[in-house]
């Protein structure tokens, strides 16, 4: 099959919804953490903290790295729930992280509930692998900014305690 067949054979429609999902999720969550995300500006934050803009773009290609995974995985035959089951819970503590973290100030809840997150990325990730090994790892970068963002979160906890 040649890569004009497969563009030919996407469900547009399908990968269009598994993409806005996620992206709706973090706009929504962007939105209601709007003012929290000044006042983050306003703490100590530890070394490697990028500049605020890069949050948004990052967050935003996450997202569509997720959505297009998660398409992958549903465009199977026999399609597993389960897989489907994680990555909708890892996609809800995502959009309550922002809300702890950001607009609450609840920096070690926020940490300990980001270490939640991580292994349910884990545990969606290994899902998606035995599924469509492709959607495994458009999940990666998602594992490693999430990591990154449990460094600063926690720095931010241990720096303004």
């Amino acid at each position: 099959m040649q890569f004009s067949d497969k563009f030919h054979n996407i469900h547009w429609k399908n990968l269009i919804t598994a993409v806005a999902i996620p992206l709706a999720a973090g706009g929504l969550s962007a939105w209601i953490t709007m003012d929290g995300m000044k006042a983050f500006e306003a703490v100590n934050q530890p070394p490697l903290t990028p500049p605020m803009w890069l949050f948004p773009v990052v967050w935003s290609i996450l997202f569509v790295l997720m959505g297009i995974a998660s398409y992958l995985v549903v465009m199977q035959k026999g399609e597993d729930t389960k897989a489907l089951t994680l990555y909708a819970v890892q996609l809800i503590f995502n959009f309550f992280w922002s809300i702890w973290f950001f607009n609450l100030g609840w920096y070690l809840f926020a940490f300990l509930w980001l270490v939640a997150l991580w292994i349910m990325i884990i545990a969606t990730t290994v899902a998606f692998y035995r599924i469509s090994k492709p959607a495994a790892w458009l999940m990666l970068p998602y594992l490693v900014w999430v990591a990154f963002a449990g460094y600063l979160n926690l720095g931010v906890w241990w720096l303004n305690r």
